[in-house]
């Protein structure tokens, strides 16, 4: 059984259809790229995972679990840690206050992120309004992490960061893979670095899975036909 599978998803915000016909899912240990051109339904893919979003048809099903009925805190109590698009830190507290607020007993402690991200521990005290985008970044995968999640949801990590902090950012994806065995679920549009840490990827066209496979079976072809502008 998959950790996560989405099979046959549908969604709607109001009367516009977003989601038609989703289908992924996430094996323990593995990390799964959902790529798509802007506006595919990539995000509100993860919503519907997170439960931000009800889908109108098929099924979520997390951990053996069916998350139709769930509320977004119950999911992110099953172990479903978000880093959301555009970090979303809570901007008046202070980075240890972020880091803590979430926070769920595990081996993911304040010691642990600071091991990953040591320029967090050395801005412990600072508000998070004051970071740069890059640290901030760092500070909400710090948080999820904090959770202790069995799943950790990446939605466009390293959009709009420098190319240095781009790295850093990778880098850290791909410590946590080789050291954890957690499981990864990354939204991002870069074939490079995402071939460094995915094993499969999911590709979106309106609302829909069109492809699924291998991240090393993703042709110039297929990049060409899906991903390209």
């Amino acid at each position: 059984m998959s950790l996560l599978e989405l099979s046959s998803v549908s969604a709607f915000y109001g009367p516009a259809q977003a989601l038609f016909d989703v289908n992924l899912d996430v094996e323990e240990g593995e990390v799964v790229a959902v790529m798509g051109r802007n506006g595919m339904g990539k995000s509100t893919t993860i919503k519907v995972i997170c439960r931000l979003l009800k889908n109108t048809s098929g099924t979520v099903a997390f951990a053996g679990q069916d998350l139709d009925r769930v509320p977004a805190y119950q999911a992110a109590r099953s172990g479903i840690g978000l880093v959301p698009e555009g970090r979303r830190c809570f901007p008046n507290l202070t980075v240890r206050e972020n880091l803590i607020a979430a926070a769920r007993p595990g081996m993911w402690d304040l010691p642990a992120v600071f091991r990953l991200f040591p320029r967090l521990g050395e801005r412990l005290d600072q508000r998070a309004s004051s970071l740069s985008g890059g640290e901030q970044q760092m500070l909400a995968i710090g948080r999820a992490l904090m959770t202790n999640p069995r799943l950790l949801i990446l939605d466009e990590a390293t959009e709009g960061l420098a190319p240095v902090v781009r790295q850093e950012i990778w880098a850290a994806i791909s410590l946590l893979k080789a050291e954890t065995g957690m499981a990864i679920l990354v939204v991002d549009k870069s074939l490079k670095e995402l071939g460094g840490v995915a094993d499969r990827a999911v590709i979106l066209e309106k609302g829909s899975s069109v492809w699924a496979g291998a991240f090393a079976d993703i042709t110039p072809e297929i990049a060409t036909l899906y991903l390209g502008v």
